[in-house]
C-alpha cells in the first residue's frame, strides 16, 4: 500500500489532499498540531508542534510521498533535514505569487522569480522554500505553484463572496469587468492533481491553476447559480478606489477584482498543469458548490473578504 505523509493535513487543502489519496487506496498520515480542524476520515493524525526539534521522530521512516503545505522557512528546512532522504517523491505546495511580474498574460514557469530578501513576506518565503526543496530533493521534487484556490470550505471568502452576494439579491456592486480575468481552481481538483502527481512522479515547477476566464463570466456564473433577482451596478476603478474599495481580497474589497497593471496575475499559463494530468470541473459546478457551502455557513455571516451590505450601500450612495 502506498504510504503518504502530509505535513499539515488538518487545514483546508491538506484535508482535501488526504481525502483524494485515501480514495486512491493510500495509507495517509498527517503530522500537524491539529488546531485548524480534523483530518479526512481514515487518515492518521500524529499531533506535533514543528517548532519542537523532536516533532519528526514518529515519522522517521520511508515514504512514497511527502506533501509539504507550510511556507514557514523553519518548518520547511527542518522537514527536509528530517525526511528528504526518506521520501521517494516530495510535493511542495508553492504559489504563483513567486513571480516578479504580474502584467504579462500566459507567462509560464520560466518567468522571473522574486528574490527572497525578506522571509516574513509570503512570496519571498515561498521562493526560499522552493530553493531549499530543489536543493535537497533534485528531480524528486514537485513545486506546485497554486493559483487562486476556491470551493467549499474556502477560508479566504474571495470566491464565495460573489454567489453569496447575488443570493441576497438587490443592487449588487461590481467592478467594471472589461479586460479583467479570473483564474480559480476548485480545491478538490487541485487536491486530485497533487495526489496524481505524487503517484505518477510528476516533478519540477508547475503552475497549478484554473482555467483563465473573463471576470464577467465568473460574475455571471455567480448570478446564475444564485437565481435570485438582482441588479448589477458596475463602477470603474477610479470611482471604487476613491470610495475606499480595495482590490482582490480582505475587508471592504471587491474580491477577484485586480488593477489593470496586474492583468497577467489571473492569466498564468496552465499548459504544464494540463499536460501533467490536471483536470478542472466546469465553472458552474464549482460555483454551485461554493454557494451551497456559503448557505451552510450563513449568507449573512461576516466574511474575511468583500463588502458588508452597509459598506456596499455607502459606496453606491455617494
Amino acid at each position: 500500500m502506498r504510504q503518504l505523509l502530509i505535513l499539515g493535513g488538518t487545514g483546508w487543502l491538506g484535508r482535501a489532499v488526504a481525502a483524494q489519496a485515501l480514495a486512491q487506496g493510500a495509507e495517509v498520515t498527517c503530522l500537524a498540531r491539529g488546531e485548524s480542524g480534523e483530518t479526512a476520515p481514515g487518515a492518521r493524525l500524529i499531533r506535533a508542534d514543528r517548532n519542537d526539534p523532536d516533532s519528526y521522530a514518529r515519522v522517521q521512516r520511508d515514504w512514497d510521498e511527502v506533501v509539504e503545505l507550510s511556507w514557514d522557512p523553519g518548518f520547511v528546512a527542518s522537514a527536509l533535514d528530517a525526511l528528504a532522504d526518506r521520501a521517494a517523491h516530495w510535493s511542495l505546495i508553492s504559489s504563483v505569487s513567486v513571480y516578479v511580474r504580474s502584467d504579462i498574460p500566459f507567462a509560464d514557469e520560466s518567468a522571473e522569480l522574486v528574490e527572497p530578501s525578506d522571509l516574513e513576506q509570503y512570496a519571498d518565503a515561498k521562493v526560499h522554500a522552493e530553493r531549499l526543496t530543489s536543493a535537497r530533493l533534485g528531480d524528486r521534487a514537485l513545486l506546485a505553484r497554486a493559483g487562486l484556490i476556491v470551493g467549499p470550505g474556502d477560508p479566504s471568502d474571495r470566491f464565495g463572496y460573489w454567489p453569496a452576494r447575488f443570493a441576497r439579491g438587490g443592487r449588487v456592486l461590481a467592478p467594471e469587468t472589461s479586460g479583467r480575468h479570473a483564474q480559480a481552481i476548485d480545491v478538490d481538483d487541485l487536491a486530485a492533481w497533487i495526489e496524481h502527481a505524487g503517484r505518477t512522479g510528476v516533478t519540477g515547477p508547475i503552475n497549478a491553476v484554473g482555467e483563465e476566464l473573463p471576470l464577467a463570466a465568473v460574475l455571471a456564473a455567480a448570478r446564475d447559480a444564485a437565481a435570485v433577482p438582482s441588479e448589477t451596478v458596475a463602477l470603474d476603478d477610479e470611482t471604487l478606489t476613491t470610495r475606499g474599495v480595495a482590490y482582490w481580497a480582505g475587508p471592504r474589497s471587491l474580491p477577484l477584482w485586480l488593477p489593470e497593471s496586474a492583468g497577467g496575475f489571473a492569466r498564468r499559463s496552465d499548459a504544464a498543469f494540463v499536460a501533467s494530468g490536471g483536470r478542472r470541473r466546469p465553472l458552474a459546478q464549482t460555483m454551485h458548490r461554493a454557494l451551497d457551502d456559503e448557505r451552510r455557513r450563513g449568507l449573512d455571516r461576516l466574511r474575511r473578504a468583500g463588502l458588508t451590505l452597509d459598506e456596499e450601500a455607502e459606496v453606491l450612495a455617494v
